[in-house]
């Protein structure tokens, strides 16, 4: 179960690093405010969730 949390992390990341960048192009490119505002709170949601995979693979680590 380990391996599973460790080989998920990655892609927890990415997917915060791929909202985050559509979040400022979208507000470089002076894109609507809502959508730039939407992508944030995503990407604050996927943070978190990132956040748990990441102490839960830590945790498992260490059996």
């Amino acid at each position: 179960m380990a391996g599973f949390f460790y080989h998920l992390v990655p892609f927890a990341i990415g997917a915060v690093i791929i909202v985050l960048a559509m979040g400022l192009f979208n507000l470089l490119r002076g894109g609507s405010a809502n959508t730039s505002q939407t992508l944030m709170r995503w990407r604050i949601g996927l943070q978190a969730i990132a956040l748990v995979i990441i102490m839960i693979a830590i945790a498992l680590m260490d059996r």
